[in-house]
């Protein structure tokens, strides 16, 4: 089986590649930069779900391939949600991240500890020729620090506190994230479906 990640962000794509890597070990997996010209569909869905699904089928329609996308965001409880849907796009898509967190931690300037629940929220498109779209969501709870700590991941981690660890998702090692986030938790739940596929036998055609 060759599964590809339809993703053009690096650091997500390796990311998944190692989290599905250590799943699969038997699996081909490739990215979008294996297929040159592979377009970047726009995201105009209304919820993570939708958008995963776009891109996948994007992708799908053009490498004719097995392809997974996931679409995903960060949602603060004291900001009614946001940046939710649009946390890459947030104070504007290429305004760095490290401007995107102070611009949240200002936001939330004064907000108690306890009323700075948020979350990561992911949802993960299987689209497969000849086979509907499938879809898997993974949640990681946690709460906004007054200020970044951690070198590691990328995006919001180094303010996503995880209150039980003491910690930002940015402090934890590669193979601590991925036992815990959301993405590690949603392709958990991907790559037992891949299981179950690979060890589906093929019918022959009538």
């Amino acid at each position: 089986m060759k599964l590809v990640l339809a993703t053009h962000n690096a650091k997500k794509g390796a990311e998944m590649l190692q989290i599905l890597g250590e799943k699969l070990p038997n699996l081909e997996i490739r990215t979008l930069a294996d297929y040159p010209g592979a377009p970047e569909p726009d995201e105009t869905g209304t919820t993570y779900e939708a958008n995963a699904c776009i891109k996948a089928e994007s992708a799908l329609d053009w490498t004719q391939e097995w392809c997974v996308a996931d679409d995903a965001g960060l949602e603060i409880d004291a900001l009614g949600g946001e940046p939710g849907l649009y946390s890459k796009r947030f104070a504007g898509e290429e305004t760095p991240f490290p401007e995107k967190m102070a611009r949240i931690l200002e936001l939330l300037a004064g907000v108690p500890e306890e009323k700075r629940t948020a979350r990561f929220r992911c949802w993960v498109a299987l689209a497969r020729p000849g086979a509907p779209t499938e879809t898997f969501e993974g949640i990681c709870e946690g709460r906004i620090t007054l200020q970044p700590s951690g070198q590691g991941g990328f995006g919001y981690d180094p303010i996503f506190g995880l209150p039980a660890l003491g910690c930002t998702m940015a402090d934890l090692t590669a193979e601590q994230k991925h036992a815990i986030s959301h993405r590690g938790r949603v392709l958990a739940q991907l790559g037992a479906r891949l299981r179950e596929l690979q060890s589906t036998p093929v019918t022959p055609a009538s």
